[in-house]
């Protein structure tokens, strides 16, 4: 286990368990982030209610987790469903916050910034193929900031640049070969900022998990009956985002 069982006096059960609390909590708010962003809605001081009857929601219809289950996944005022996205953000939320205490030393928080980041990311690429430049730059410059931290800045730009360039290269190349755009324009900054975090081998991994992610997905839909063609769009962000924690934790850089 890391460094923080040891500086912190506190057993490794009870750092996952305060990860994994935190960690639902904060999925919770990003699950709410990624419904309301896209549709210009208020995030901060809006208050939280039902997206289909307006009813505000009282504090124990709020508990990450527990609440979705215990109203099975419906409003309590009006039985309309709540989206699935919202458990599964609260769920990979808490997964970060426990599975990041197996990062290298001393980058169990970061690992927790990174993941939380790339969650929200990943979130808003699959429900409406969208990558803000804010979100990637936020998560470009805290990659940054701990590469300054960590006296590694040198392998994190050449990890940013090398990544940039080489997604920027396809979408080039697709450019050229097809006459139109094959890939949206934040998925070269996305894997640019993660390069930052993950270095030049790293972003080499990232890249090729996320193109297997990617077969395999496509191959699914292909099994249960979906058209693939040309014409069919991948939210490659969210694979990216999913290959780039793994990546970072288990120190594949």
């Amino acid at each position: 286990m890391p460094m923080f069982t040891v500086v912190l006096g506190m057993p490794a059960w009870l750092l996952v368990t305060i990860g994994a609390i935190l960690g639902a909590i904060i999925g919770s708010f990003l699950g709410t982030v990624a419904v309301r962003l896209p549709a210009g809605r208020g995030i901060i001081r809006a208050p939280s209610a039902c997206d289909s009857c307006r009813q505000r929601l009282r504090p124990w219809h709020l508990v990450p987790i527990v609440s979705w289950l215990a109203l099975r996944g419906r409003c309590q005022s009006c039985a309309a469903p709540i989206g699935r996205g919202q458990l599964a953000a609260e769920v990979l939320g808490a997964a970060i916050g426990a599975l990041a205490w197996w990062a290298p030393i001393g980058l169990a928080l970061p690992a927790m910034v990174l993941g939380w980041q790339l969650l929200l990311l990943g979130l808003l690429d699959a429900r409406c193929l969208w990558l803000p430049w804010r979100l990637n730059a936020a998560l470009a410059l805290s990659g940054l900031a701990v590469a300054v931290a960590d006296n590694c800045l040198p392998f994190a730009l050449a990890g940013g640049g090398l990544a940039y360039g080489l997604l920027a290269l396809v979408a080039w190349g697709y450019r050229r070969a097809r006459g139109r755009e094959g890939l949206g324009g934040g998925d070269p900054l996305l894997l640019g900022a993660i390069g930052l975090w993950v270095g030049p081998v790293g972003a080499v991994h990232v890249l090729l998990g996320a193109a297997l992610l990617g077969l395999a997905v496509a191959g699914l839909m292909a099994w249960r009956g979906g058209r693939i063609d040309a014409a069919t769009r991948l939210p490659l962000g969210t694979f990216l985002a999913a290959a780039a924690w793994p990546v970072f934790v288990l120190d594949l850089r």
